[in-house]
């Protein structure tokens, strides 16, 4: 994983987050939005641990303290972004999240002129929702709103988790952390409607959100800025309005089309530079 260059990790990671979401919102109907949320989460818990197999009990909890912090905002940014998407097209709910990482971006830019970029993708997510012709969701708009905040913070914590843990334990600790939170507004909404099919799907869709974009990310965020990661993230909400198109059959029109135009340039004039110097520092499980 460490020679696959760290930009095409996090594109794939994106494409597979956009997929993941758009095949979610078919389990709403079934088990809930918090149900699915949960669901997910549970299913790339199960994985994580699998793969990893982390001895919990060789760190100590200084060390098991930002893992854990990470599932937290993990578990509240999947139920706010599903909460998004539930009333919002993709390609919209996703330029209001990545408020989040271009903040991120402006904030730890060497200039101070990248402050105004966030302010550029603030024009397009209006664009985007037209909020004077009354009909915005505002709901939806907190929601994605909240799920900027987690996603900010989620590149942030993410890149201090994959510097101190090897591999994937730090998600294996995290995971389970973020499908607990869910679970408080998740599992009754999803109790007693999981049949054979639905957990099928929500196989698929842990499977490409979170288990291989938060493992593709986590190694990306090892050798990327989050400056320069969030960067890259600023194709995102191009390629969740082409998916929530192809998929979803959510038509944008022109100025939605600018919106996300907007959104994408200020994501790429945030912060143009990005490998990261020094090595990472990881904790290994005491007693080897």
């Amino acid at each position: 994983m460490d020679r696959v260059p760290a930009w095409s990790l996090a594109v794939s990671a994106m494409l597979s987050v956009q997929l993941g979401a758009a095949i979610s919102i078919g389990l709403f109907p079934d088990i809930g939005v918090a149900g699915t949320a949960w669901l997910r989460l549970t299913l790339g818990a199960i994985g994580f641990v699998l793969l990893a197999r982390p001895r919990y009990w060789q760190w100590n909890w200084r060390e098991l303290r930002a893992p854990v912090v990470l599932g937290i905002f993990s578990g509240v940014m999947t139920l706010c972004f599903l909460e998004a998407v539930a009333r919002l097209p993709l390609g919209t709910a996703v330029a209001i999240e990545f408020l989040g990482p271009l903040t991120v971006a402006a904030v730890r830019s060497p200039t101070r002129t990248a402050l105004i970029w966030p302010l550029v993708a603030l024009t397009g997510v209006f664009a985007l929702t037209e909020p004077w012709t009354g009909e915005v969701n505002l709901a939806g708009v907190l929601f994605a709103a909240g799920a900027a905040v987690g996603w900010g913070a989620y590149i942030v914590i993410t890149q201090y988790v994959g510097d101190r843990f090897a591999g994937i334990d730090g998600l294996a600790i995290s995971l389970p952390v973020a499908a607990a939170v869910a679970a408080f507004v998740g599992l009754p909404q999803a109790w007693g409607n999981i049949t054979p099919q639905v957990m099928l799907i929500g196989i698929v869709a842990a499977i490409l959100l979170p288990l291989i974009p938060w493992t593709f990310e986590l190694y990306a965020l090892r050798r990327l800025t989050a400056s320069a990661f969030g960067t890259l993230m600023a194709l995102e909400p191009a390629i969740a309005a082409v998916i929530g198109a192809a998929l979803l059959h959510q038509e944008a029109g022109p100025l939605q089309v600018l919106g996300v135009v907007l959104v994408v340039v200020a994501g790429i004039g945030a912060e143009r530079r990005g490998h990261r110097d020094g090595e990472p520092i990881r904790l290994e499980p005491l007693g080897g």
